[in-house]
């Protein structure tokens, strides 16, 4: 017993040693992380160091990898999202779906082998890897992205296809009494997927949620993450006993948790299992590279990888361009889902136990798969380096993203001004949608993690995919005076209530902006010449807390200075010939002017502003000469 246990522990130590030494090297060379899981699998293998003999059990366990994968997707799709990317789900996923089984099958005719072989293999071959394509995305932080959004969305149709695909293999097995009872259960598996589907809903909708706030009221750590695992393997367990896959059990169930206020925790509590189980998984497809089988088939092995492999890719390729996709999006999606995946296993599986199949084409088309899922990370390099440069350049007009996930707050321009207004907003735990036409900005602020969508906002089509007609509340940060004042005009006109708040370039673009219908006009300076005003004080030699006093009375009787003449502004008049604004101005100055040097005097200082209309007080305003207080860090 204690020799069996150690010889356990050996191979858990291995494997956790060949990950920690091969990943971040792998990462160091500039490979990835996915090629040094696949990498190491390989050494510590049935056909490395034989510390496993098993790879299948293995990659069955890491699964769960994906499940749980699948289900932090789940958490960050809200039905109504899911809702907005159901033509992609049904409409794009089917498409490259039926034309890339309708095309593999054909390579598969043309190496010789019958239409039935064919098709079981194309089909099993179409099923593009879920943990692959996932974990490439997650690295690149472009999961909600629209090219990822609409990868994500053909591999959802693609774990929908699992049941339907496993009865046309029992459809195709040959006539036999167990065969034919078995292909006349059909019915029976589609109803039991759906009753299962419907339970989870069920489940989702009535039970969930009651139950996290039952154990949240514990207090206990541990039950929350124990309730979440439940959660997530009792979805998959559910899902794969109805004869639907895991991962798709695991995605309804975090997308019915979406909304819930215990998101957040869930994501937090899940996330270290799924690292660790999906790169358990790459190890075990690793170890199932059956490099025998390979030797003995390698000229079928490989000519059937890159021919199955480059008729895919043709596929997507197409698909996506006449989806309207950019050629480097296209190209990027090619190459990202070309190789077979996970459940391809359970389909060849399936048709060898039906004897549609026979062992040597189940071997082989294993480990077609197997070799795709362990190039596909290369090829991602490769296309990186030499072809995605040349694409985007001869590309530079790039489309406007889809924007699916509408918020109650528009955000345009994410430079240097809207970044501080969007920071400030997000850190208080609102949720926003950004939107900038600088793709080097969108990409980087992406990347970074806070999702910026690219396109003009000045086209109206953009504002109404954003949701424009029920925002709350728009922020204009973008720097072109004559487009900002377009986007007020165009929101203003459709959203009739919606708040506006706009940067200024000076006091005219202000009064324009007033007059197309902002709350309120920031002057992108005004700020920053007001606190540069108030440290010149101080260098001067005056105290602190009297130039803070001054500055902030300066601030407010500008700002109420600014909003009255407003009103007075004629477009047609040049800034200087407009006499009436001229002599209000000036009177203003001279009362700004005296009410300063009281306060410098020491002296109570107050007025009245009023807002004017027909002379009606509004407000009352008091300041006086600041104490003596202890020097402060100036914020300069």
């Amino acid at each position: 017993m204690a020799a069996e246990g150690a010889g356990e522990l050996i191979k858990m130590v291995a494997l956790l040693g060949s990950a920690v030494v091969a990943v971040p090297l792998f990462k160091r060379l500039g490979l990835g992380s996915v090629l040094g899981y696949l990498a190491a699998g390989l050494v510590i293998g049935p056909f490395g160091l034989k510390l496993f003999d098993d790879p299948q059990a293995i990659i069955h366990i890491a699964e769960l990898g994906v499940v749980m994968f699948l289900f932090i997707i789940g958490l960050e799709m809200n039905p109504s999202h899911l809702w907005a990317l159901r033509r992609q789900i049904f409409g794009l996923g089917s498409f490259q779906v039926i034309l890339a089984a309708f095309m593999l099958t054909l390579v598969g005719m043309a190496f010789g082998f019958s239409w039935q072989v064919s098709f079981v293999s194309a089909s099993g071959f179409v099923l593009t890897s879920t943990a692959i394509v996932m974990q490439v995305l997650g690295e690149r932080n472009e999961l909600a992205s629209r090219g990822g959004q609409r990868m994500v969305s053909i591999l959802l149709f693609e774990d929908l296809l699992i049941v339907p695909l496993l009865a046309i293999v029992s459809f195709l097995a040959p006539h036999d009494p167990a065969h034919a009872a078995e292909a006349g259960s059909v019915w029976l598996k589609l109803g039991t997927a759906a009753l299962s589907v419907a339970a989870l809903v069920a489940a989702g909708l009535w039970l969930l949620n009651p139950l996290f706030r039952v154990l949240a009221k514990s207090k206990a750590r541990e039950v929350m993450t124990a309730a979440a695992l439940l959660v997530v393997l009792g979805a998959a367990l559910l899902m794969e006993e109805g004869g639907l896959s895991m991962a798709m059990g695991a995605f309804v169930a975090g997308v019915l948790l979406s909304e819930s206020s215990f998101r957040h925790q869930l994501e937090a509590d899940i996330e270290p299992f799924r690292g660790l189980l999906l790169g358990l998984f790459f190890l075990g497809v690793g170890m199932a590279l059956d490099l025998n089988v390979v030797a003995q088939n390698w000229k079928i092995i490989v000519s059937g990888v890159l021919a199955l492999m480059a008729a895919k890719a043709a596929v997507i390729y197409f698909v996506a361009r006449a989806a309207k996709s950019s050629r480097a999006e296209a190209a990027e999606r090619a190459v990202m889902m070309a190789q077979g995946g996970e459940f391809a296993f359970v389909l060849f599986s399936a048709a060898f136990s039906q004897k549609v199949i026979d062992a040597t084409v189940n071997a082989n088309m294993t480990a077609i798969v197997v070799l795709s899922m362990a190039l596909t990370p290369l090829f991602l390099i490769l296309y990186g380096k030499y072809l995605a440069p040349r694409l985007k350049r001869q590309g530079a007009e790039r489309e406007d993203d889809d924007i699916h996930e509408q918020q109650a707050i528009i955000v345009i321009g994410m430079g240097r001004f809207g970044q501080i207004t969007s920071d400030i907003l997000q850190m208080c735990g609102y949720p926003l949608t950004i939107i900038d036409k600088d793709p080097v900005m969108v990409d980087g602020m992406t990347k970074y993690g806070v999702k910026t969508y690219f396109g003009d906002a000045s086209r109206p089509e953009l504002l109404y995919t954003a949701g424009i007609e029920k925002a709350q509340l728009l922020v204009v940060a973008i720097d072109d005076k004559e487009q900002a004042l377009h986007i007020v005009e165009f929101a203003r006109k459709v959203n009739p209530g919606i708040k506006i708040i706009a940067r200024a370039y000076d006091r005219i673009h202000t009064f324009k902006l007033h007059r197309a219908g902002v709350d309120a006009a920031v002057r992108e300076t005004f700020d920053s010449a007001v606190r540069t005003g108030r440290t010149a004080l101080e260098v001067l030699g005056m105290e602190k807390g009297k130039a803070e006093d001054i500055s902030r009375l300066y601030f407010t009787r500008d700002r109420a200075h600014l909003a009255r003449t407003a009103s007075m502004y004629d477009p047609a008049k040049a800034m200087f010939q407009n006499e009436d604004m001229m002599r209000v101005s000036k009177r203003e100055d001279a009362e700004t002017t005296a009410l300063i040097q009281a306060l410098i005097r020491g002296e109570v200082v107050e007025w009245v502003e009023d807002d004017g209309a027909e002379g009606e007080k509004i407000s009352l305003l008091k300041y006086s000469a600041a104490p003596e207080r202890p020097n402060r860090k100036s914020e300069e």
